[in-house]
């Protein structure tokens, strides 16, 4: 890729995150995105289909960079607290452009992503476990469950109090799932 794509391509990133910061996804128009970034519209088709497959390319970039950030996605299994306070740093870490990246409609997509990712390489390295509830569970209420609980309530008790209580809960409900005889 020559310099003046990688500028066309930051040039287009920037302007699309600085929108989208501004308004729902939905809101956007291909003309002012093209306008703000300096760019014509015949540009802007040569690398996108459209506003989505930017988005969808965008967020996928940020999930990569989540799910890279958890350096032991197999405790997880082994030690789901740990793999809890884990999750919620590298959730920190892209804060900004989750923000703005997963934010209205798209809100649902980064617990999602990042679940079927840690699904994919947990069941690559221990496939007993693609059948398993209580594995599957527990990993739902890691992932989704903290996620949107992080989100909801961090603003009003902070960010530590909030996750330290996520992983509290999911201690608790990891003892508690070891306890009962499964169905």
């Amino acid at each position: 890729m020559d310099l003046r794509e990688k500028k066309t391509l930051r040039a287009i990133r920037t302007a699309f995150l600085q929108l989208r910061g501004q308004r729902p996804l939905e809101k956007i128009t291909v003309k002012e995105l093209c306008e703000l970034a300096e760019i014509s519209k015949a540009t802007f088709y040569i690398h996108y289909r459209d506003l989505y497959d930017l988005s969808e390319r965008l967020q996928k970039e940020a999930v990569a960079a989540i799910y890279h950030s958890i350096s032991h996605p197999d405790w997880a299994v082994s030690s789901p607290a740990d793999f809890t306070r884990e999750l919620f740093a590298a959730f920190q870490s892209q804060k900004p452009l989750i923000d703005i990246l997963f934010s209205g409609t798209q809100e649902s997509v980064l617990p999602k992503s990042i679940e079927a990712e840690l699904r994919s390489h947990i069941f690559e390295t221990q496939p007993e476990l693609e059948g398993n509830v209580r594995f599957s569970t527990l990993l739902t209420y890691e992932v989704q469950g903290g996620y949107y609980s992080f989100f909801e309530n961090r603003e009003r008790f902070g960010d530590s109090a909030v996750a330290e209580e996520i992983v509290r809960g999911v201690q608790a409900l990891s003892r508690e799932m070891d306890a009962e005889p499964s169905f």
